[in-house]
């Protein structure tokens, strides 16, 4: 059985075919493996949880490689100096000037709308700390870009990281996130079980 599915050919990708074959070989030797299926959407916002440890990047970075997708993800502006800027913009970070949350929502959209193909991932907890409330920030992105979230979650039971489903924001921001919240807490087990 393969550790990562098909990808579709709407996906935005990185990397080459020695790339992904490393990926592959550090999640065999990991014990670990990606399930479910990605859908065949050029523009996602993904929320992975529940994100508790630094493991949560060790295990997700090569599942990057070995699927060869594009995750962007959000950086502050001030890190695009050069000679950096170019190889962050490669990975995939979007240079993002801080302020009040509703100029990120506008210029991540802005983002969207600017690019043909586009996964943002981002964490909705927002710190590796147990946090009683996640933050909206991703929903209100994703209704703004008029995009679906989806949902991926760390498993460490089962040595996955599952490609859940697609979640199509209502608008209601505050109740969007309590369903996806309690879908993340109660189907999935963190790295720290304690935070739950």
């Amino acid at each position: 059985m393969s550790v990562v599915p098909t990808s579709p050919s709407n996906m935005p990708v990185m990397g080459n075919a020695c790339s992904r074959f490393i990926g592959r070989i550090l999640l065999r030797a990991m014990g670990w493996k990606l399930t479910g299926k990605f859908p065949n959407e050029p523009k996602l916002m993904i929320a992975l949880a529940p994100h508790t440890s630094n493991w949560d990047f060790v295990v997700a970075m090569p599942v990057i490689m070995a699927v060869g997708v594009k995750v962007s993800f959000l950086m502050k502006k001030e890190a695009f100096f050069w000679p950096l800027n170019k190889l962050f913009a490669w990975w995939g970070a979007i240079p993002t000037e801080r302020g009040e949350a509703n100029d990120m929502v506008e210029q991540v959209a802005a983002w969207y709308g600017s690019h043909d193909q586009v996964w943002v991932a981002i964490t909705p907890e927002g710190t590796r700390k147990k946090a009683e409330r996640w933050k909206t920030g991703f929903l209100r992105i994703a209704h703004r870009a008029e995009i679906p979230v989806f949902l991926v979650a760390w498993d460490y039971p089962n040595k996955r990281l599952h490609c859940d489903r697609l979640f199509t924001p209502t608008g209601d921001h505050a109740a969007d996130l309590v369903q996806i919240q309690e879908h993340f807490t109660q189907g999935y087990t963190a790295c720290k079980v304690d935070y739950q």
